[in-house]
């Protein structure tokens, strides 16, 4: 089981709480094992639109699964009182240092910075909120105008709705883009991502169609994207012939169905290789049999090239 902690603070914005929330909620529901988990400094938070919140003050024994995700607030009406105060940020860094993923929403890098856990590390927050970052934290890497930034299990995200992009991301990460392309199907969300790498996630931005035969293609592919899976596999799992599932396919996301199970290959091999992971180890779990073949589409740039 994962337990995903919410620490919230006094004038917490609803949706920097609700969208992660949904999300791993949603992935429950579908049989990933989540457990969500709501803390703050006090037994009731009001959040910034006057809806108030039981949250529970005694900390649960967390793993090196499990995520602590600080949401924002409302800058213009905290005061120095509703901070979070040390041994609270003394939590997230102890987290972090025994191997969890700590992230946030929109101001919540604050807390994250003040933790420490931002210096020399890339991180962002809120389009509004990214020079008072900088100025407190200039240990840190500001990256602007991008929906969320990955570094060493420092997960952080710009604002309100954000926090959306941000749980599908870590979705993807753990359990393959099928997972996180369900959850946002459930959730009925849209590509909105921008910046490089996991921003521009192929699972979603081939998703905003309305064919839902195309929809169960992708759902197969994305399920079993390291098989070797043929033009007459998909045909067989969509009732339609092949020359019409490839007609289909292509006016749908723009993309071969082979093409599209190469993009998916390559956002996975690149994650996995951001970890640690060799060219040829990436290769061999993604289902590449050649790792010639990773090389040839690294060489062509990252998958959101693919698509053009």
């Amino acid at each position: 089981m994962s337990l995903v902690v919410l620490v919230l603070v006094p004038g917490v914005h609803l949706l920097d709480l609700g969208g992660p929330a949904q999300v791993f909620s949603s992935a429950a529901e579908r049989g990933h094992d989540y457990q969500l988990a709501y803390l703050a400094e006090r037994p009731e938070v009001v959040t910034a639109q006057g809806l108030p919140v039981r949250t529970a003050m005694e900390w649960p024994e967390l793993g090196p699964d499990d995520l602590i995700l600080v949401p924002g607030w409302r800058t213009s009406t905290m005061t120095a009182a509703d901070r979070l105060r040390e041994p609270t940020l003394a939590r997230l860094r102890a987290h972090h240092a025994a191997g969890g993923t700590v992230a946030s929403v929109c101001a919540g890098a604050d807390a994250l910075g003040r933790a420490g856990l931002l210096d020399g590390r890339r991180c962002t927050t809120h389009h509004h909120l990214q020079d008072q970052l900088a100025r407190r934290y200039p240990k840190a890497k500001v990256v602007r105008d991008v929906l969320y930034v990955v570094d060493d299990r420092v997960v952080t995200s710009a604002g309100i709705a954000s926090g959306i992009d941000l749980a599908l991301s870590i979705v993807a990460a753990r359990h393959g883009p099928g997972a996180a392309g369900r959850v946002a199907r459930d959730m009925v969300v849209y590509a909105r991502r921008n910046g490089d790498e996991p921003q521009a996630s192929a699972l979603l931005r081939h998703r905003s169609h309305l064919n839902e035969a195309v929809h169960r293609i992708q759902d197969l592919l994305e399920a079993r994207f390291t098989d070797r899976l043929t033009l007459s596999d998909l045909a067989a799992a969509s009732g339609f012939s092949e020359r019409t599932v490839t007609r289909m396919f292509g006016r749908a996301t723009g993309l071969t169905p082979l093409r599209y199970q190469q993009v998916l290959r390559l956002e996975r091999a690149e994650h996995l290789i951001g970890h640690g992971a060799t060219v040829e180890t990436a290769a061999r779990a993604v289902g590449f049999e050649d790792p010639r073949m990773l090389r040839r589409l690294r060489s062509r740039g990252h998958a959101t090239n693919l698509s053009a």
